[in-house]
């Protein structure tokens, strides 16, 4: 009798992720990556000789649900692989006690035979808010665990529910494409991040959990209405739900596979025409820039705001929007002062991006 089918599903999800993993770790002897349908136990062999004992994958475990189950997959499909799995769990320090409970966590992580198990504290700063502050002190000691333990790749529990909350906070602030496409499956430096329980709900999560006996801690900040996230999770989107019906969490999930593959498409395309809209020192020709589709002439702009020292974190559509109305509807406005102390202006028919 195979293993119970929520089991099933999130060992299925990792199994695929570390098969991608050990696909790029893999180089061939003359330095061409391994084609897609190269077999699988090649592809172990092969990361044998490049590793006594294949590359590393860590988890990101806060204790939770998502998380647990996803601990639990890896420290399974590892042991049939040249794959060393790991884990590490971030202290925030946000509530009372929670060095104790990473300590707890850091224990289970270690009975399920991860090595490396590391349990990291970090200070949350305010910028962005609490949910962001939190989040890049996380992404940034996850970032520095993986350069100090030399990991291939880390494991995030974000499910397929995460996503549609992602999506509809975007779609709150009125962001564009980029943003409604979600969380990508593969992000990061080298793709060091991968999501594999996207396609999956919440549900299995804690099901795979519960059968088991995986002990799980439920975060209070998830049901504490005083963040965004937990107010769309609890209140939001069930009377989406009431209101039209089941399958609005598939439904946004798929909308964000779609966004992305136009969001990439766009991308592209502006990152083709950037040198075509340019002078030889460099700088952008309104004319030209005036003639591109407004989506992809947008990327252009944005870019090159990030380029001159506009963080990305801070960068929002309506900043993006003034710059485009220097092209697009000019007469004569003064320079605009964006993140990062970063000023655009139109120039003799170019837009001179500097900070001050």
């Amino acid at each position: 009798m195979g293993p119970h089918p929520a089991v099933a599903a999130i060992r299925l999800a990792v199994r695929r992720a570390l098969h991608d993993v050990l696909r790029d770790a893999l180089v061939l002897h003359d330095g061409r990556t391994p084609p897609p349908d190269t077999p699988l136990d090649l592809q172990r062999d092969t990361a044998r000789e490049g590793g006594a004992d294949g590359p590393l994958v860590l988890v990101a475990c806060s204790g939770g649900a998502d998380s647990m189950a996803l601990a639990s997959a890896l420290a399974f499909e590892s042991r049939k692989l040249s794959v060393r799995a790991g884990a590490v769990t971030v202290d925030h320090g946000l509530q009372p006690g929670s060095d104790q409970r990473a300590a707890e966590v850091a224990a289970r992580l270690t009975a399920l035979g991860l090595d490396p198990v590391e349990a990291i504290t970090v200070k949350v700063g305010r910028e962005g808010g609490p949910e962001a502050a939190a989040r890049d002190a996380r992404y940034a000691a996850l970032d520095a665990a993986a350069e100090r333990h030399g990991a291939a790749a880390i494991l995030l529990g974000h499910t397929r529910d995460d996503q549609a909350e992602t999506v509809l906070l975007g779609l709150a602030r009125g962001s564009g494409t980029r943003s409604l496409s979600g969380m990508a499956a593969v992000s990061g430096t080298h793709g060091r991040y991968r999501r594999p329980f996207l396609q999956l709900d919440r549900h299995t999560a804690r099901k795979a959990c519960l059968v088991q006996s995986l002990p799980v801690w439920d975060d209070p900040h998830n049901a504490d209405p005083a963040y965004t996230r937990s107010r769309l999770r609890h209140e939001g989107l069930p009377a989406l739900e009431k209101a039209l019906g089941k399958g609005v969490v598939e439904a946004l999930a798929r909308t964000a596979e779609l966004s992305r593959d136009d969001a990439d498409a766009l991308d592209a395309w502006a990152a083709e025409v950037d040198p075509s809209v340019r002078d030889d020192a460099g700088e952008l020709l309104c004319g030209r820039l005036y003639a591109l589709p407004a989506a992809v002439r947008r990327r252009v702009l944005r870019k090159a705001l990030i380029h001159a020292g506009s963080p990305a974190g801070s960068l929002f559509a309506r900043h993006v929007e003034e710059v485009d109305r220097l092209i697009t509807s000019w007469r004569g406005q003064r320079a605009i002062n964006l993140p990062g102390r970063v000023e655009a202006r139109r120039q003799g028919g170019r837009l001179v991006i500097r900070q001050s």
